[in-house]
């Protein structure tokens, strides 16, 4: 996993992500979640990429449910792109790097 990848919970959520001056990619994942694991890769690659332009975090739904309750994250996993502490974008389920490269480059 790259170390660019913020894990992020309930308590540090909102300075994280609403207070970040970068668009933040955030993963809502669980260990559990097949999916999930499958997108890792490629948002430890967009991490990279974007080091410096924007933030990939991830919350787990199992120890962070506050935030997970707070966005309606009802399947995982969920993507959520902030900008300026707004919800800019929304994806549910296992996409490309690709799709979630285009993402990130409409909120720069």
């Amino acid at each position: 996993m790259s170390e660019k990848v913020m894990h992020v919970g309930d308590a540090d959520f909102d300075a994280a992500v609403l207070q970040s001056s970068e668009p933040v990619l955030v993963d809502f994942w669980a260990e559990w979640c097949g999916p999930c694991k499958m997108i890792a890769p490629a948002l430890d690659e967009l991490a990279e990429t974007y080091a410096g332009k924007a933030r990939i975090v991830k919350v787990n739904v199992d120890h962070n449910r506050a935030s997970a309750m707070k966005y309606h994250v009802r399947s995982i996993p969920m993507l959520l792109l902030f900008k300026d502490g707004q919800v800019q974008a929304t994806q549910i389920g296992a996409v490309g790097k690709a799709q979630l490269a285009q993402m990130i480059d409409k909120a720069l």
